[in-house]
């Protein structure tokens, strides 16, 4: 996945809490086998209409948030079941970030598994990005990884929260496995160093 260090755009806003994982991606578009498959199927209940016709009210299909790689979004984003396709339907559209005054943990872990950055942010904040979003939508905050900070137009800066981990596969571009590869010379000097200090103990004996 491509390295998470600093990401400038506008924002799509999403004014809804307690968006579930259903509603993200419904349960039909689970036996998709490729990711970019899953695209189709993000938010579908909200994207179209009964007919299958693109809701024109809906963000997502709105020409002035086109290109947006930011998703602002509710309370409580990614509440319900874990399936991980949530956050690769989300990478699909385009969104490298999803910003919230929370995060349901299991999503909010999958996320940053793939490539996904939640950004969580107070609620004063929020209001004010998503006045930002509607009123301006051409106006772009930037988030910086490496110093874990928000900036909105105008210089008004927050912080937000990650673990140390999984902002260093972010910024290094590697899931949790190929950080795993990326240490294979120092395990496998570690294992060398112990198998000779083992090897030592017993020439002792």
């Amino acid at each position: 996945m491509p390295p998470f260090t600093t990401l400038t755009s506008p924002l799509v806003p999403l004014p809804h809490n307690d968006v579930d994982t259903d509603q993200i991606i419904p349960a039909v578009y689970l036996k998709v086998t490729d990711k970019q498959g899953l695209v189709q199927g993000l938010f579908q209940r909200w994207r179209y209409t009964p007919d299958g016709q693109p809701n024109p009210d809906f963000p997502l299909n709105k020409p002035e948030y086109q290109g947006a790689q930011i998703l602002l979004a509710g309370d409580n984003f990614g509440c319900g079941s874990s399936r991980e396709h949530a956050p690769w339907a989300l990478l699909g559209w385009g969104f490298r970030a999803v910003i919230s005054t929370s995060f349901a943990d299991i999503f909010r872990n999958n996320a940053l598994k793939n490539g996904l950055l939640p950004v969580i942010v107070d609620p004063a904040t929020h209001a004010r990005l998503f006045e930002l979003a509607e009123t301006t939508p051409d106006a772009a905050v930037q988030i910086d990884l490496a110093a874990q900070t928000l900036t909105l137009p105008g210089g008004h800066q927050t912080t937000f929260p990650i673990d140390a981990f999984s902002k260093t596969c972010l910024l290094e571009g590697v899931d949790q496995l190929g950080y795993l590869l990326k240490q294979e010379a120092n395990i496998a000097a570690y294992e060398e160093a112990g198998a000779g200090k083992e090897q030592e103990v017993r020439s002792r004996k």
